[in-house]
């Protein structure tokens, strides 16, 4: 935390309450420091230089100090690299980077700092903070200005667990997060579900200044990195694919390569699809041996992948630990999930990946690879493959029949007036319709068919893709389904994949993840390819299936994806849960006041009635676990009246 006024001393009280709310991301060892005006505090897992590695860290005068959470991946390079230019090292830490990084290149340090991080920099001489955030947004940082002591303060924290515990930030609904969960069932900020406190962007630092005489710090938000592609029709074309696929095996290789640099263990996920599949093989072959493998066993004969990951490791030589999963252990599960996630959660197969993560903890392990981010850059969801289907009927020049498709449709399944204007204005703030929106529509009818007159109101002008900021301009030129990647990138993954789905239940058990497919060299080679290299037809993922089937089995390489969830009926297909029922009970949807009690109650009476697997009734269902989801996360974080549970602890 740091006063934006004057120079008073920060509360060393609340600075440790913070500390410890966030012992989780940090069980190995932790640090303080204090200056005037000044108070920062670290959590450590320790991976990288484990016996020296305490922070803050400091340049060689300590005039500059860090706390840090995450990874670098090129230290080793980068530290001879600044040993050769003078720089003397004192541990054996990549934290240690950050430091003299600043020393050379002031604010362009970002654009060396490669990797995966959320960190907060301290200029003694210059009496400037930095706080920074990673490219694609792997690792979080939130942050929030609060008065008091009569100054003004600005506290920052990986999780809002940490500012909540300050004793000076007050937990209160901001509306615009919650209509962020309805419209894309992730939250992808800046604003978060709580009044007054911002995610800081993926690619984005905060520079803390001070003001002229007598004047508070300048607060500047500022972007080091943006997503980009090529203009439409300047693609790389990339003709002969022996030669494609060997320049994309080779950054993907060193991908993997730098992520299993640690001086502890690394482990996989693998799920026996074709993108853990792809990471756990290259990693085996990096290491010239099997590396160990975490797999989730889905309790229903529908969704359980375990044959395909056992195919995949006997293939390989691994033998995976599985966890099984299944309705009990989701609904047991469920709080502790929203606990860690600071947010309602709707896709409820988080919960198979928080029991995975602790089984990752239990076995002695810190460090696990996955695939996450091939679908991204690939069009690897299904909704891609829908939405080309869609535009084959736009036979007509000037006559889009397929958008006439969509709107009809979704105003089907909503049975809402404003359905059509409302998506409407999404596809404009979009900059133009892109595949994301098939799925999104689906789920965004939610809030016309469960808010209450009160929220509506209040959300009246509010539209989550315009708070985004989109540059629509530089959109307009992209490929259609660059422009979808970009969107799926901007808000499902780092909404979603690498927060409710990643570091937040990840870190709950103390373990990193660390992704591949997320190094930006991936992202550039990926990112400047022809469309046609990601969506061949109707096959997702053609350049990485091509890769696979060199290291994996045939039928795994094009095996259709499996989408990983968890039924949305968990909650009402059996047995409703004691707790489930009292969040939805009328006086607590009252309470809380952002839904229409007699429109939640009577989709909860009906909602069984309708057609199993139905897209009505799964439109239905996802808007219910939205309201449980909402109302779970009030209960947890704002007034803990609204049903007999208590908040979890992380020993839960």
């Amino acid at each position: 935390m740091v006063d934006l006024v004057g120079r008073g001393p920060a509360p060393r009280e609340a600075v440790e309450r913070m500390a410890t709310a966030i012992i989780h991301r940090g069980p190995d060892e932790h640090g303080f420091l204090f200056r005037p005006g000044l108070g920062l505090a670290s959590r450590r897992l320790s991976i990288v230089g484990l016996h020296d590695g305490r922070q803050p860290i400091f340049n060689e005068d300590s005039s500059v100090a860090v706390v840090y959470n995450g990874e670098l991946f090129d230290y080793p390079e980068t530290r001879q690299a600044l040993e050769a230019r003078g720089h003397r090292f004192a541990t054996h830490c990549d934290t240690e980077l950050i430091p003299h990084l600043w020393e050379d290149h002031q604010e362009r340090m970002f654009e060396h700092l490669h990797g995966q991080f959320a960190l907060a920099l301290w200029d003694d001489r210059k009496q400037q903070l930095v706080l920074g955030r990673d490219r694609f947004g792997i690792c979080p940082l939130y942050w929030t200005r609060q008065k008091f002591g009569g100054s003004e303060w600005l506290l920052f924290a990986s999780e809002i667990k940490a500012l909540l515990a300050s004793g000076l930030v007050r937990a209160r609904t901001d509306l615009r997060g919650i209509d962020q969960v309805f419209n894309f069932f992730a939250l992808p900020g800046p604003a978060t579900c709580f009044e007054g406190v911002s995610l800081l962007l993926p690619g984005h630092y905060l520079s803390i200044q001070p003001g002229g005489s007598g004047q508070e710090r300048r607060v500047a938000d500022r972007v080091f990195w943006q997503i980009d592609f090529p203009d439409r029709g300047e693609e790389e074309r990339g003709q002969d694919p022996d030669k494609l696929v060997e320049s994309f095996q080779e950054v993907l290789m060193g991908a993997v390569e730098r992520r299993l640099r640690a001086d502890v263990p690394v482990v996989s996920y693998l799920s026996g699809g074709i993108d853990s599949s792809t990471v756990v093989a290259l990693a085996c072959h990096v290491r010239g041996q099997a590396i160990p493998t975490f797999t989730i066993r889905i309790m229903d004969p529908r969704l359980d992948e375990t044959d395909q990951a056992a195919l995949v490791s006997r293939h390989i030589g691994a033998t995976p630990v599985v966890v099984s999963v299944g309705d009990a252990e989701v609904l047991e599960t469920y709080p502790r999930l929203t606990w860690a996630a600071e947010g309602p959660v709707i896709d409820t197969s988080c919960t198979a990946l928080m029991l995975l993560a602790q089984k990752v903890h239990e076995d002695g392990y810190k460090v696990a690879l996955t695939g996450e981010g091939s679908d991204e850059w690939l069009a690897g969801y299904p909704w891609y493959k829908i939405d080309r289907a869609l535009g084959f009927i736009d036979v007509i020049p000037g006559l889009k029949l397929s958008e006439l498709v969509r709107r009809s449709y979704l105003g089907w399944l909503s049975g809402e007036r404003g359905s059509s204007a409302y998506l409407r204005r999404a596809r404009e703030a979009s900059g133009g319709h892109h595949a994301f929106l098939n799925v999104y529509g689906l789920m965004s009818l939610s809030r016309l068919r469960f808010y209450s007159d009160a929220t509506k109101e209040a959300l009246a002008g509010y539209l989550p893709y315009e708070a985004l900021e989109p540059d629509l301009e530089r959109c307009a030129r992209w490929h259609p389904l660059n422009r979808a990647l970009y969107w799926g990138a901007r808000v499902h993954l780092g909404g979603h994949l690498l927060s409710l789905k990643g570091d937040r239940i990840a870190m709950h058990s103390s373990v990193e993840m660390r992704y591949p497919f997320l190094d930006e060299k991936v992202f550039d080679f990926l990112a400047r390819l022809d469309p046609t290299w990601k969506l061949r037809g109707f096959k997702d993922k053609f350049l990485l299936r091509l890769m696979g089937q060199r290291w994996l089995p045939r039928e795994t390489a094009w095996a259709p994806k499996g989408m990983f969830r968890a039924p949305f009926d968990s909650f009402f297909a059996k047995k409703v849960p004691t707790y489930v029922e009292q969040l939805l009970a009328p006086e607590s949807i009252a309470k809380t006041g952002y839904f229409d009690v007699n429109a939640v109650q009577h989709w909860k009476q009906r909602v069984c009635q309708l057609r199993p697997g139905s897209h009505f009734r799964t439109s239905v269902e996802m808007g219910l676990v939205g309201v449980v989801a909402t109302q779970l996360w009030h209960h947890l974080f704002i007034d803990a009246s609204l049903a007999d549970l208590l908040r979890p602890s992380r020993a839960a």
